[in-house]
């Protein structure tokens, strides 16, 4: 180093030496880190299992390494499980309008395949070009207006027809009850209504055989002039006199039973299990009886800091409790548990006491507890 230089000069040599230095630090780091794992598609397997209703709401939509899709998946076929549910957010496949990228749900609905379990597909979430420019207007992802309501559509049909035959069951939109998952906006059940028209029809152009799910409503108790939400009932009823019975062939539905256990009484005034027969009495109020009701999303919290939360123990007694009952209803098909693992713990407290399996994969004693229940083991966390 020339001591005589200016010291600009010497200060801007020592910060290339320390460039130089990291660079090298760097490049023996990733000679040394092992190679990723190489992901492989193992011999065809097969779910065994004594409750066909049972499913679990997988949420790998932001799972990044294949492995752990992997993994996920093999231990909902080794829990009995027969079904998921997984989220296809419309931004990941069509991020430039026309423009299909399908590299994200062809990998996850391939494991599922794999091990043998059947896809149900919730569709929705808002690409940017589908949304007002930002210096017009700052919208969330969950933002659609009635003009690209056919865009929607459209994204709808091409994912039908591309997975004809391999995911038969599709979810229109999420919760949009909630003004949270509607734009953050007055939620609007006419123009869900017509949103779900469009995607309806363009379902079935897609796939034929297709079953689309309507509502995915969530269970609240707001006023119908509520900014926050609207009653999952009242939606339902103004979902109907909207025209809606002719644009699903059945209803999603979420419920959840926070403290109460699932043998408590529906009440139209509390969230509890049992609110999806009020739910039901709707439907056949509206003469929609022949259809059937999925449940989408449901299940008990045992977080230890959480006012709505139950003991583990009693988490595990009554989520039995609520398979039991849905497989006695004869208008009432998967129970879908929210949620199986998420992909980072930390990132939703909430969720992770939600989950069945860690994001490290540690099997939870609900998970062991549902495993003996489909394969008609002994509970080995049994009173």
């Amino acid at each position: 180093m020339d001591l005589t230089a200016p010291l600009p000069t010497k200060k801007l040599l020592r910060a290339a030496g320390l460039v130089a230095r990291l660079l090298i630090l760097v490049w023996v780091l990733k000679a040394i880190a092992p190679a990723p794992p190489i992901v492989r598609l193992g011999p065809p397997q097969t779910v065994h299992t004594e409750q066909p209703a049972i499913c679990v709401h997988t949420r790998l939509t932001d799972e990044v390494e294949e492995w752990k899709i992997q993994r996920t998946l093999s231990m909902v076929r080794e829990m009995g499980a027969p079904t998921i549910v997984e989220f296809f957010p419309w931004p990941y496949v069509e991020g430039e309008r026309g423009e299909f990228d399908w590299s994200h749900p062809d990998r996850i609905i391939r494991h599922a395949e794999n091990q043998g379990l059947d896809v149900i597909a919730r569709l929705g979430l808002v690409p940017h070009w589908a949304r007002p420019p930002v210096h017009e207007k700052v919208t969330t992802f969950t933002y659609l207006t009635d003009e690209h309501f056919e865009a929607f559509a459209d994204f709808v049909r091409a994912f039908a027809a591309r997975y004809r035959g391999r995911v038969d069951t599709i979810i229109i939109w999420n919760e949009p009850n909630l003004s949270i998952e509607w734009g953050d906006r007055q939620v609007d059940p006419e123009a869900y209504t017509w949103l779900l028209r469009f995607a309806y029809a363009a379902a079935h152009e897609g796939n034929p055989d297709v079953t689309v799910l309507g509502g995915a409503l969530a269970p609240t108790t707001e006023a119908e002039d509520s900014l926050y939400g609207m009653s999952d009932i009242r939606y339902l009823e103004r979902m109907y006199e909207a025209g809606a019975a002719e644009a699903f062939d059945a209803l999603a539905v979420h419920t959840y039973g926070f403290t109460l256990p699932p043998q408590d009484e529906p009440d139209p005034d509390v969230i509890n299990f049992r609110r999806v027969e009020l739910l039901r009495a709707v439907m056949e109020r509206y003469g929609d009886g022949d259809k059937s009701i999925v449940i989408t999303e449901s299940g008990w919290n045992d977080d230890p800091r959480w006012t709505r939360a139950v003991r583990p123990g009693q988490r595990i007694a009554y989520t039995l409790d609520a398979f039991d009952m849905v497989a006695a209803w004869p208008w009432a098909e998967q129970l879908c548990i929210w949620i199986f693992r998420q992909p980072l713990d930390l990132h939703n407290r909430r969720d992770a006491y939600y989950a069945l399996v860690s994001s490290d994969f540690y099997a939870r004693p609900i998970y062991e507890a549902i495993q003996a229940y489909a394969r008609g083991w002994e509970n080995p966390y049994a009173p």
